[in-house]
């Protein structure tokens, strides 16, 4: 098992009172209502009210219907106008007026505006849900890399010999009674924060379906960012048989889209449904409070906007994607679950995530 290392010989520096502190302090009281996004959705609901009726106005006139039915068609494609025309309104004022200031956020491009990090001690959490089939090879992949220091894995109530093949691996393993993939993901990363010399952490999963060789690439943008997020959307980097199939691909591209129109100007996003993530300690210890660990499986569309809400500079890393080990027990399952997910994800993002459903 790895050995716990004393913090101070892996320090996290972060910039002064002059530095991260005024950064966030700017991006906090820079905030816009997010007026291209409700005009979009004005936009899109407008045309769908204009093709519904245009859709019943023949249906009418094929099957001779009353001439009530036919006015209510013809009042349907009349008024679909009224929030086509509010929702362009919406965006145009987002646009012209507010875009080139959202555009204007904080960026560390030089990448030591945020203050450096150590990145030769770091503390990996993995989810697990009866994943003896792939655990073990899980934990030793990423214990091998060089920058990794430790392994832990929150079994989420398995039923199976998942906590003790982690464990068997060299992993530090934690039970999570309560079920639910949120609950799960909100125990890895307070369970890494327990560690006081955790400044760096990573969140994936133990199935396999990543792999610890892409670290480097998240690290590799950790000094221009407080949270790097894998992104699957590269189909060069997906394996041929993984459980994402064509439609969930390109509708979780359709969702990180929405997320980025909603936080229009704070950067570019493809997927909002990968766990593997990087995260510096200082940003999860302001973030982790303000996530519900209810939220079941649209967790990581919740984590990434109540991200962007904080303030904390996100960006995205290509990552390679592989078949899992074992049965998939998430959103993957088959297109109708996924088709559910991705509507509640929807939902959190347009409405607010204490609306939307767990799945």
């Amino acid at each position: 098992m790895k050995q716990t290392v004393d913090a101070a010989q892996h320090p996290l520096t972060l910039p002064g009172a002059g530095g991260l502190a005024s950064s966030l302090s700017v991006i906090q009281s820079d905030r816009h209502a997010p007026f291209f996004l409700w005009g979009l959705v004005l936009m899109l609901t407008g045309a769908g009210t204009y093709l519904t009726g245009l859709a019943l106005f023949g249906l009418g006139y094929l099957l001779q219907l009353g001439a009530n039915t036919q006015v209510f068609n013809q009042s349907l494609i009349s008024y679909s106008g009224i929030p086509v025309t509010i929702g362009a309104a919406l965006c145009g004022i987002d646009l012209m007026l507010m875009f080139p200031k959202k555009r204007r956020i904080r960026r560390w491009v030089e990448g030591w505006e945020g203050g450096d990090v150590d990145t030769n001690g770091i503390t990996v959490v993995l989810t697990a849900y009866n994943d003896e089939e792939a655990i073990a090879s899980a934990v030793r992949d990423f214990s091998r890399h060089n920058s990794v220091r430790r392994v832990i894995v929150v079994s989420n109530n398995s039923t199976d010999r998942t906590a003790q093949f982690a464990a068997e691996a060299g992993a530090f393993v934690v039970n999570e009674t309560q079920p639910g993939y949120g609950r799960c993901v909100y125990r890895c990363l307070s369970e890494a924060l327990r560690f006081e010399d955790a400044n760096v952490i990573v969140l994936c999963e133990g199935d396999c379906s990543f792999r610890a060789r892409d670290i480097d690439k998240l690290l590799a943008f950790l000094p221009h960012a407080e949270l790097v997020n894998g992104t699957r959307i590269v189909e060069q980097l997906r394996a041929l048989n993984t459980q994402l199939s064509t439609f969930m691909y390109y509708g979780n591209f359709f969702v990180g889209k929405l997320l980025e129109v909603k936080h229009l100007g704070r950067g570019t996003f493809t997927d909002v449904g990968t766990t593997y993530k990087v995260i510096r300690r200082a940003s999860l210890e302001r973030l982790l409070p303000h996530l519900n660990s209810a939220i079941n499986l649209e967790f990581n569309a919740h984590l990434m906007d109540t991200a962007l809400e904080q303030g904390i500079l996100s960006v995205e890393c290509p990552i390679t994607f592989h078949a899992r080990v074992g049965k998939s027990k998430g959103g993957n399952v088959d297109d109708l679950r996924a088709i559910k997910v991705g509507l509640s994800m929807i939902r959190g993002i347009l409405f607010g995530w204490q609306r939307a459903r767990c799945n």
